[in-house]
């Protein structure tokens, strides 16, 4: 009894020492007083002391350096040093070697909470039969069954190359979902684009929490579907104003979805008003949320609230940054946008430039007009910061040189490209040529964009009306005939609009909204008067010629 007691004062006695642990230094000491109260081989405290190198500290060469000391490590200590390798996105490979060490030596035998940790890396180093693998492991081990797994599973299956199938399989197979598996399911759809199936399985839960309405949301605004991600957005908060909802109020990450959704549709109105809604919420105002109201505003042209909330940071990281250099650079705001980018440079610290800082600085020198300065901090990127040019770059480059005519030029950086250049290329040498009559690289910059993608009209069609220009007609003619045999189509314009907080999207010549044909009219009301009023004024100034003469 008094031994008992003795045992359960030296644990409550660690736990009381390791709460106090600032650092390295300090876990170091306690390591040293179990060995030498002869405990260096006991489980427990490894546990804890693993567990704190590798949460606390984020110190996982050391985690393992106390896991490798045990001369036989039990499954609770094999869990905790898979789970903290499965947790950095540089620590993958090591969850699996250390699974396979395990297995491979018989002992100890896995169990249940393992499989979900050792999963989670498989999809990063094992493609593309990794999952497979280990789910033979589960059902050979008897695991197959646990719920906690079959998430899993379904998880890891979706995120594997090529395996959403697969993961669908498992969430069939399962002998009982939850929210959590219902969560993994949508957002495998959502991560490879089949948002139709996200929202129907997403209308099929019974049951919701914040992270399957983030998942979904995220889902829609991450490919485009800004209409719905912002619908459901409401639907949320307006649920979760009545009390069984409570629980369902949108977070950080909810918000940034529909603040992007804002942002990408131009819905100023909507975006100000989630604003207010995160500071009437008490949400806690992070960096986080910070950069995507600067990003929101940004790209709704209100940069006087995008500067304000920008200069309310006060520990701007390097998105705060660039979101402002990219939305002053959005508006054609160049002297300012370099300027944000200079005061970045000096204040130095963590925020270094980095390739999606010099596509706004780049960009900001387009829309200015400023080859030299883009030349300037091409190479400064290149040289300075050490970062390779990446395609988006060379758009960018090319986009300067063609708008200020510079197009021979532009044609010697394509030639010097370490990648072959892509339809952003081609398309910003292609709209400079057409602006300064170069028809010849008109010419070439259109069939380059038709080898990439033989199939878009766009391009068959801007092709065909420069062979036109060149008097090229057996040309337009084949052209024409191609486009129709391979029942091309050209991608029709689209516009959204904010009527009273409501976002209504329109396609080129479609007619699906209910209200089309009154919206048509309309417009040919608004051409008549414009047209009437034409009249009046040709009509004045006819007169007024009269009298003059």
């Amino acid at each position: 009894m008094e031994l008992k007691q003795q045992h359960n004062n030296l644990n409550e006695h660690v736990l009381w020492i390791l709460g106090k642990c600032k650092n390295l230094n300090h876990l170091k000491q306690l390591q040293s007083y179990l060995t030498v109260l002869g405990h260096s081989q006991t489980h427990f405290y490894a546990f804890k002391l693993l567990r704190f190198s590798a949460l606390t500290l984020s110190n996982l060469p050391y985690a393992r350096i106390i896991f490798d000391r045990q001369h036989n490590p039990n499954i609770y200590l094999y869990t905790a040093m898979i789970t903290a390798y499965a947790s950095h996105s540089h620590g993958h490979a090591s969850a699996i070697s250390l699974f396979r060490k395990m297995l491979l030596q018989g002992a100890p035998k896995p169990d249940q909470f393992i499989y979900p940790h050792v999963l989670k890396s498989c999809p990063e180093v094992m493609e593309p039969r990794g999952t497979d693998s280990v789910h033979a492991q589960i059902v050979k081990f008897g695991f197959e069954e646990w719920c906690v797994v079959e998430t899993a599973l379904v998880d890891s299956y979706s995120r594997s190359l090529g395996g959403l199938g697969n993961a669908r399989k498992a969430f069939d197979e399962m002998s009982e979902r939850n929210v959590v598996s219902f969560t993994a399911m949508v957002s495998g759809y959502a991560r490879v684009g089949d948002v139709e199936s996200a929202l129907k399985l997403f209308g099929e839960m019974k049951e919701r929490d914040v992270p399957s309405w983030s998942a979904v949301i995220a889902g829609c605004t991450q490919n485009g579907f800004y209409s719905e991600g912002i619908r459901l957005f409401r639907e949320m908060v307006v649920l979760a104003m009545e009390e069984k909802y409570e629980s369902n109020r949108p977070n950080q990450v909810t918000v940034v979805c529909a603040l992007s959704a804002c942002g990408n549709t131009g819905m100023l109105q909507l975006g100000k008003w989630i604003h207010g809604y995160v500071y009437k919420s008490g949400f806690a105002i992070d960096s986080f949320v910070l950069n995507a109201l600067v990003d929101m505003y940004g790209k709704c042209g209100n940069l006087k609230l995008a500067r304000k909330v920008f200069d309310m940071n006060s520990k701007r990281g390097l998105t705060s940054w660039n979101s402002m250099i990219n939305s002053l650079a959005l508006h054609g705001q160049s002297d300012t946008a370099i300027a944000i980018f200079e005061q970045m440079v000096e204040i130095g610290g963590d925020a270094r430039p980095d390739d999606v800082t010099f596509v706004g600085l780049l960009n900001a020198c387009t829309h200015g007009g400023l080859v030299e300065k883009g030349y300037y901090y091409f190479e400064l990127m290149v040289h300075e910061f050490g970062i390779e040019p990446q395609i988006k770059h060379y758009g960018c480059l090319i986009d300067l040189l063609g708008r200020a005519g510079r197009l021979d030029e532009a044609m010697e950086v394509i030639r010097g490209m370490s990648m072959e250049p892509d339809e952003v290329v081609w398309g910003s040498l292609l709209n400079g040529c057409k602006v300064y009559g170069r028809m010849d690289l008109a010419e070439l910059s259109a069939k380059k964009l038709v080898e990439i993608d033989p199939y878009n009209g766009s391009y068959g069609i801007m092709l065909a009306n420069i062979y036109g220009e060149l008097g090229k007609w057996d040309e337009v003619r084949n052209i024409r005939r191609t486009l129709k045999e391979q029942k091309s189509h050209k991608t029709p314009g689209c516009s959204w609009i904010e009527v009273d907080d409501q976002v209504y999207q329109f396609y080129s010549l479609d007619l699906s909204n209910p209200r089309a044909e009154e919206i048509q009219s309309f417009l040919e009301s608004l051409i008549g008067v414009r047209n009437e009023v034409k009249c009046i004024e040709i009509s004045i100034l006819g007169k007024v010629g009269v009298k003059e003469s």
